[in-house]
């Protein structure tokens, strides 16, 4: 392996980078991004069976804005804190952590996304550093061969590994976008079946 980061040249370095940074990501996605971690569908039977027995207590909205507490947790801790008002109040209070949420899930897929963008222009960057090397290696006494296959070495090398960057992480980035739309329509399906509880529309 280090054979072949010699090979590619100092432009190799920047895509290496890119792609440890593109697996922390990823790997970070792929544990927090989980049903179980954002959106349990065990929470909203849970919360409904402590109001028919307590009601809307401190202690249930604490318990749901905990700092370990899913997503979806805080988001209806929310429409909680404004039970006793109105349903559009509540509504309100409900959208606005519901975005805040989805800002949170979303706060490093913009970085994923610009490494699957940027990966194979810093490939090309690369092959073109190569390419540049290659005719470098031209004299009036012909071509150096150990310049020559430095310089091919390094061209394709890089236009490879920019590629291989980019498309994993261009696959998860689409991955995890698909999954956060979908964990946003099951949040909002649970919050409007918490308001229409709570304001007696609906039994459960």
């Amino acid at each position: 392996m280090f054979t072949i980061i010699e090979a590619a040249g100092w432009p190799i370095w920047p895509i290496l980078i890119a792609s440890l940074i593109s697996v922390t990501i990823i790997v970070y996605c792929l544990i927090s991004l989980r049903q179980s971690v954002i959106a349990p569908k065990t929470l909203l039977p849970k919360i409904v069976q402590e109001l028919g027995r307590k009601g809307v207590t401190q202690e249930l909205v604490a318990k749901l804005s905990a700092k370990d507490a899913p997503l979806l947790g805080h988001v209806l801790a929310a429409g909680l804190r404004n039970a006793k008002s109105s349903r559009d109040v509540m509504k309100d209070a409900i959208e606005e952590a519901g975005r805040v949420a989805v800002h949170d899930m979303e706060k490093f897929l913009t970085t994923l996304g610009t490494i699957a963008s940027i990966s194979p222009l810093l490939g090309l960057f690369g092959t073109m550093i190569g390419m540049i090397e290659l005719f470098g290696s031209q004299s009036a006494s012909g071509a150096n061969p150990n310049m020559l296959a430095h310089g091919i070495s390094v061209a394709l090398y890089n236009t490879a590994f920019g590629l291989a960057v980019a498309i994993p992480s261009m696959i998860f980035y689409r991955h995890f976008r698909g999954q956060i739309e979908s964990l946003v329509v099951e949040m909002e399906q649970e919050a409007i079946k918490l308001i229409e509880i709570v304001h007696g529309e609906r039994q459960d």
